[in-house]
């Protein structure tokens, strides 16, 4: 049985909310802990980042799908998964979720509850690369979803770990992420000025690998990401 949308929606929030909290509180002992050695530190954020993202779907893709990110919203409301008229609920609730963890995670390190970033990440390269970062991401949720749903937290977060490190952004394929990232100035952060290039790159990346898996593997029932998941995760 379907959840209702204030249900779906606590869970969009409070799943975005433990995400942005794995993201910036790793990043932030991983700092602390490695003695300047970045790779450590990246290394640090990565596992952590990877181990939550699939205890989380695991843990809400039963309420919500798990969507966690406005362009899986936005993919997923294209293909008819989800109303339009429900979309901008999820992303209020996702993005309020981001920034929450960012504030969740400065209380815990006793950290101002924001800082603006001044951690630069401009320039071709990394919008490329967050551009490759989504729609790779994209690709493995909606071959995941449509042919094994069961492995899709799994899928999703060896997907994500393995892009912390052959993109030059680090990956962040999620605009709630990327807004909320731009008020810790930590070791995940990203100067504000630079948040629109990744968000436009994030769209541009979701649209291409959803528009590619429309002609790939036609869905042969519901095109929810919700309904597909739940159907697995649910039993």
């Amino acid at each position: 049985m379907k959840a209702s949308l204030k249900r779906r929606v606590i869970a969009e929030f409070t799943g975005s909310q433990f995400l942005l909290s794995a993201v910036v509180g790793s990043g932030i002992m991983g700092e602390r802990l490695a003695g300047g050695n970045i790779a450590i530190t990246l290394l640090a954020n990565t596992i952590a980042t990877g181990a939550a993202l699939v205890a989380l779907i695991l843990a809400f893709g039963p309420i919500s799908g798990a969507h966690l990110n406005p362009v899986v919203t936005l993919a997923d409301a294209w293909q008819g998964g989800i109303s339009w008229r429900e979309t901008p609920a999820y992303f209020v609730a996702q993005t309020a979720g981001a920034f929450t963890g960012v504030a969740t995670a400065h209380l815990m390190f006793g950290l101002p509850i924001y800082s603006i970033s001044k951690h630069a990440r401009s320039g071709p390269a990394q919008i490329f690369s967050e551009f490759i970062a989504t729609f790779g991401l994209m690709a493995v949720i909606w071959g995941c979803a449509r042919s094994r749903p069961a492995v899709v937290p799994f899928a999703v977060g060896a997907y994500i770990t393995a892009a912390y490190w052959f993109t030059a952004s680090t990956s962040f394929a999620n605009p709630a992420v990327t807004l909320a990232r731009s008020v810790t100035n930590t070791f995940s952060g990203i100067w504000p000025a630079d948040t629109p290039a990744f968000v436009a790159a994030e769209l541009a990346g979701a649209f291409g690998a959803t528009l590619l898996f429309r002609w790939l593997m036609p869905p042969i029932k519901s095109g929810s990401l919700v309904a597909l998941v739940n159907d697995d995760l649910a039993v």
